[in-house]
């Protein structure tokens, strides 16, 4: 596995570091904006370099449906297929499978499930989730899981942890025994993916101490916080990182999936955590919902009818720096696909500088500074405007 992990600088339990990839470098912490299919809804990568994005996050389930992963290995992998020549991470499946729900049944040795396409049946187990990861070639891979619904109770929480446990350790088996089948193997000199384990163990602070002790064993170069953001109190979503974090490698890294909003984002950093993804600041903004260093803005209400100012003045993303408010509520009202371009662009430019505020201000040392007025922007905003 090919990944080095070299802290520069703390601030607290927040940490700055490089972590090297085959596809190039990325600053942590970081946020990662989905590509589920391949792309990031609405905008073009060379908009996403632009952004500064260092890496993005694929979607193992929806890309083995669509176009299916032997097409993309035989295209040259999914950094070619997608013109994206920089780090990638993809996931297990395992979340999408969940959310099914009733299309999935699940066994000691994986889930059948059913398309949400075309009702087709399909199995996916530890082996098979690895098979389909080596051939998409992202530089990250993930541990077949089972993430844990909520509510959950202790019983159920428990054996969704146990078979979590057995499939990382097939998952790595498997991944050790064919790694070299990566789509790029030769063309980066032998070098590899690396695979990361997910901690599970519903809310429960206790299974979630036991899930990470076990998983740690297995010697990873990653670890993951997973299934949070499955409907719990945000409350609960920040204890259970943090009673998880301190159990993780310090020299690794650690990943929390599936979060959150931009005050989230900063305080689970200064927690500690130094990866993470959401889907939220590209679905929010094709839905109206602009993040801003004001608060939430939600571009429908009639008050920005001749609005001509920015969606953020402070913000330097293109769309800040030539559009007006009224101009982007016309196009939404319109019905304009131009509208979830250039409100999707605006949202991750935030998220992004976001997080490069949160890398700076751990090498500066104003840390507490930048928490402090994220947080009161927070309170003061707590309700979409």
């Amino acid at each position: 596995m090919f990944l080095s992990f070299t802290m520069q600088q703390t601030a607290g339990a927040a940490r700055r570091a490089t972590m090297q990839l085959p596809h190039g470098a990325v600053e942590t912490p970081i946020f990662m904006p989905v590509g589920t299919a391949a792309t990031v809804k609405a905008v073009p990568q060379h908009l996403l370099e632009e952004l500064q994005t260092q890496i993005l996050l694929g979607n193992t389930y929806h890309l083995y449906l669509r176009p299916g992963h032997e097409s993309i290995r035989r295209l040259g992998g999914l950094h070619r297929f997608m013109s994206w020549p920089h780090p990638i991470l993809t996931d297990s499946g395992g979340f999408q499978v969940f959310s099914l729900n009733k299309l999935r049944k699940v066994s000691e040795e994986g889930v059948r499930f059913r398309s949400h396409l075309d009702g087709s049946s399909h199995f996916f187990s530890p082996e098979h989730s690895i098979d389909v990861q080596i051939a998409l070639g992202a530089d990250i891979v993930m541990a077949f899981d089972e993430c844990t619904e909520y509510p959950a109770t202790r019983e159920r929480a428990r054996q969704s942890l146990e078979l979590t446990q057995r499939w990382a350790a097939r998952s790595r088996d498997h991944f050790l025994a064919h790694q070299q089948e990566v789509p790029w193997y030769a063309e980066f000199g032998g070098q590899t993916q690396s695979l990361f384990g997910i901690v599970q163990g519903g809310m429960y602070a206790d299974l979630r101490r036991e899930s990470a002790e076990r998983l740690v064993e297995l010697d990873l170069p990653g670890y993951a916080i997973g299934g949070l953001s499955v409907g719990e109190p945000r409350e609960r979503t920040r204890e259970i990182i943090a009673t998880t974090l301190p159990l993780l490698p310090a020299d690794k890294p650690r990943y929390v999936m599936g979060v959150g909003y931009p005050d989230e984002i900063v305080e689970y950093a200064a927690m500690g955590v130094d990866m993470m993804d959401c889907v939220l600041p590209t679905r929010a903004a094709r839905h109206g919902l602009i993040f801003t260093s004001e608060g939430r803005l939600n571009i429908k209400n009639q008050r920005y009818a001749e609005d001509q100012q920015p969606l953020d003045s402070t913000c330097g993303c293109r769309v800040c720096q030539r559009y007006t408010r009224a101009y982007l509520r016309h196009l939404f009202a319109a019905q304009e696909p131009l509208a979830a371009v250039l409100q999707t662009v605006h949202n991750l430019a935030f998220y992004l500088d976001t997080m490069q505020s949160v890398r700076d201000s751990i090498l500066l040392g104003t840390l507490s500074e930048l928490l402090g007025r994220v947080r009161q922007r927070a309170s003061a905003t707590d309700t979409t405007r």
